[in-house]
């Protein structure tokens, strides 16, 4: 249980608390109207900030050992596929060019 005074003390802080957090968010919403008028003046604008994140996560993603060693797995996997097929092709042609000449 919390004395009389305690609970004011709290109360008291609460209230300087809530008017700091009102404070800063006052500041918070001025430097996000500044920051969007110097983006203006240089040209910016979201759809070139989406671009060149989407670039950078892009190439960081492509420079991680996990993308690489998929990229070589599926490469890989593709080159087989492809001779498979391959393969598959020539047999079909054989059999199609043995039973015309039959």
């Amino acid at each position: 249980m919390l004395s009389e005074e305690e609970k004011e003390e709290l109360k008291a802080e609460l209230v300087q608390l809530e008017d700091e957090i009102t404070t800063l968010r006052q500041v918070l919403s001025a430097k996000e109207r500044h920051l969007v008028e110097i983006k203006q003046k240089l040209g910016m604008n979201l759809m070139n900030e989406l671009k060149q994140n989407f670039s950078k996560s892009w190439h960081d993603m492509q420079t991680t050992t996990a993308y690489k060693k998929t990229h070589e797995t599926l490469s890989h996997a593709g080159q087989k596929a492809t001779a498979a097929f391959s393969n598959v092709g020539t047999a079909i042609s054989k059999k199609f060019g043995d039973m015309r000449r039959k």
